[in-house]
C-alpha cells in the first residue's frame, strides 16, 4: 500500500447514478446542484470528482444533462483543492482544439485537471449528430491518434503529426501549463484494445467496480504491459451503501434494488442503442448491481468498519483513486465522509 489512497465522488451530470424514481434522490443535473454538491465534497475532504460526458442523455433525450466541460472550467474557478476530471469521447472534439481547453482549465484550476478517455459507446449520441460511428477496435485506434497528439500539445511540445485520422503541422499551444508538466490522463475501458492503450498513453488506468479477484486481474495485466515513463496507477468506481451494521446495509442494498426495477425499461433502452462490443456491458451482465460502471460489483456494502477494510483490499492491490457513487447522493456521501473515512486512515496509520 505505498501509493497514496484517494476518494472522489462523481459528479452530478447526469442527475443520478443509481435509480431515477428514488423519492428521496430524484434526477437533477442543474448547474446549481453540481456546484452544490461539489463545492460540499471538497469541503468534506473528498480529493477527486469525475465529469462524465454525453451530449444526449443515455437514459434518454428528454432527460436533462450538464455539459462536463463547461461545468468543469465553471468549478475550476469555485474551488481550491480538488481534482477536476472531465470525460471526453475522441470523436466528438479535435485534439488541438481539446488540449488547448484542457490546458485552460489546468491553468483556471491552477494545476488540478485530468481528461478521462473514453471511447464512446452509446450510438445514437453520435449516429444522429451524423457523427457516423465507427467499430470498436477504430474507435481505438483512433483514440491512440487523437490522444498522442493531446498529450504533446498538453506538455506544451510543438507537434509534427502524419496519421490515418489526422495530419497537425508544427502545431503548439501557449501558455504552457504553469503547474506541473501537463494535465493528468485517465484512460478506461476493459478490452483489448483499452487496455493496451491505457498501457501506453495513460496515467492512471480507471476501472468499473468489480469483485477483488477480478479487479487484482485486471491490475496485473495491465501493469506487466510495456511502457515508457512512471509506472501506471489505477482507480476504481463504486458504488457505496455504509450503515451502522452489516444488516443495515444490505437491507438497504434490497431497497434499492427494489426501487431500481422501475427503471427496467429505461436500462432495456439503454443497453440496445449501446455497442454490443464494448466490454462495460458484458461485465455488467454477469450480475445485478446498483449504480453505473460496476457499481455495487465491487461490494463496497457494509458496515463502517466492512466497507472500510474493503478498501483496504482493493488498496492493497493497487488500486489509489476510489471515485464513489451513493444514493440519495448528499446524505450517503456526508456519512461516508464522517465513518468511512476516518476508519480507513485510521487503519492506514495501525499499518504503517
Amino acid at each position: 500500500m505505498g501509493s497514496p489512497l484517494r476518494f472522489g465522488v462523481w459528479a452530478l451530470t447526469h442527475g443520478a447514478w443509481a435509480s431515477r424514481h428514488h423519492p428521496l434522490d430524484p434526477p437533477d443535473a442543474s448547474w446549481r446542484r453540481n456546484r452544490r454538491h461539489i463545492l460540499e465534497a471538497e469541503a468534506l475532504g473528498y480529493e477527486s470528482t469525475l465529469l462524465a460526458q454525453h451530449i444526449i442523455h443515455p437514459s434518454g433525450d428528454d432527460q436533462d444533462l450538464l455539459e462536463n466541460w463547461t461545468g468543469a472550467a465553471a468549478l475550476a474557478g469555485l474551488t481550491s483543492r480538488i481534482e477536476l476530471i472531465a470525460a471526453i469521447k475522441p470523436l466528438l472534439v479535435h485534439p488541438v482544439v481539446l488540449a488547448k481547453m484542457a490546458l485552460q482549465i489546468e491553468n483556471i484550476s491552477a494545476g488540478r485537471f485530468g481528461i478521462n478517455l473514453v471511447n464512446a459507446w452509446y450510438r445514437p449520441e453520435l449516429e444522429r449528430a451524423g457523427i457516423g460511428f465507427p467499430a470498436h477496435d477504430d474507435r481505438y485506434a483512433y483514440g491512440r491518434e487523437w490522444i498522442e497528439i493531446v498529450e504533446a500539445l498538453m506538455a506544451g511540445r510543438r507537434v509534427d503529426f502524419r496519421g490515418r485520422h489526422f495530419n497537425v503541422d508544427s502545431y503548439q499551444l501557449r501558455p504552457a501549463d504553469q503547474y506541473r508538466s501537463r494535465p493528468t490522463i485517465y484512460l478506461g475501458g476493459e478490452s483489448e484494445a483499452a487496455r493496451a492503450l491505457a498501457a501506453s498513453s495513460a496515467d492512471i488506468y480507471f476501472m468499473n467496480g468489480q469483485p477483488l479477484e477480478d479487479i487484482r486481474a485486471l491490475i496485473q495485466d495491465v501493469a506487466r504491459r510495456p511502457r515508457k515513463g512512471a509506472p501506471i496507477c489505477f482507480g476504481m468506481s463504486a458504488f457505496v451503501v455504509a450503515r451502522d451494521t452489516d444488516a443495515e446495509a444490505q437491507a438497504e442494498l434490497g431497497n434499492l434494488f427494489a426501487i431500481s426495477e422501475q427503471d427496467k425499461p429505461t436500462r432495456a433502452r439503454l443497453v440496445a442503442n449501446a455497442d454490443p462490443e464494448a466490454q462495460m456491458f458484458k461485465t455488467a451482465a454477469k450480475e445485478a448491481r446498483v449504480g453505473t460502471n460496476g457499481g455495487s460489483s465491487a461490494r463496497l456494502v457494509g458496515s463502517y468498519d466492512t466497507v472500510a477494510k474493503r478498501i483496504l483490499d482493493f488498496h492493497a492491490i493497487g488500486v489509489e483513486l476510489f471515485m464513489l457513487q451513493f444514493q440519495p447522493v448528499e446524505d450517503n456521501m456526508r456519512r461516508f465522509a464522517e465513518h468511512v473515512i476516518p476508519r480507513v486512515r485510521r487503519l492506514q496509520a495501525r499499518a504503517a
